[in-house]
C-alpha cells in the first residue's frame, strides 16, 4: 500500500491561507482605510503638520514638496483644508480607495507600509475628474 506524503499538502493550504488572509476582508480593507482617514483629518484639524506628510503617498510628498524637503509642512499647512465631517462613504477596490466625507473626499493607495493618502480637498466636478487640493504628479 503506497504511503501518503501529507506535508507537501499542508504546507500549500498554508500558503493559501497566509495570502488570503493577508489581504483581509473588504470590511477590513473598509475599516483600516476609514481610519487612516480619520488620523489624517484629525492630524489636520490639530496642525500636525508632520504627520500629514508621512501619511501622504511618495508621488503626493514629492509633488508639495519639489526640491525643498521642508516643503511639504509648510504647504501642507497653507492650504487651509475645511474640516471635512464625517465620512460619508468607503469604497475600496483592491489597492486603491476613495473615502467621501461630509465636506472632503480623499483618495488613497495601499502601500507595503499600509494605506496613504494620494490626494485631498477634493471636490467633485460634472463631467470631469476631481479638483483637488492636495494631489501626486
Amino acid at each position: 500500500m503506497p504511503r501518503r506524503r501529507y506535508g507537501s499538502g499542508i504546507a500549500a493550504v498554508a500558503v493559501a491561507v497566509v495570502v488570503l488572509t493577508s489581504c483581509g476582508s473588504a470590511s477590513e480593507r473598509r475599516d483600516r482605510v476609514t481610519e487612516e482617514v480619520t488620523r489624517f483629518e484629525s492630524a489636520l484639524q490639530a496642525g500636525r503638520h508632520a504627520y500629514l506628510c508621512a501619511a501622504l503617498a511618495p508621488s503626493t510628498k514629492e509633488e508639495l514638496e519639489h526640491s525643498d524637503a521642508d516643503a511639504c509642512e509648510r504647504v501642507v499647512g497653507e492650504q487651509n483644508l475645511p474640516p471635512a465631517g464625517a465620512v460619508r462613504t468607503v469604497d475600496v477596490y483592491g489597492g486603491q480607495a476613495r473615502v467621501v466625507l461630509e465636506h472632503d473626499t480623499i483618495f488613497l493607495t495601499r502601500f507595503p507600509t499600509g494605506w496613504k493618502v494620494t490626494a485631498a480637498g477634493c471636490r467633485p466636478r460634472p463631467a470631469q475628474p476631481y479638483q483637488c487640493e492636495i494631489k501626486g504628479g
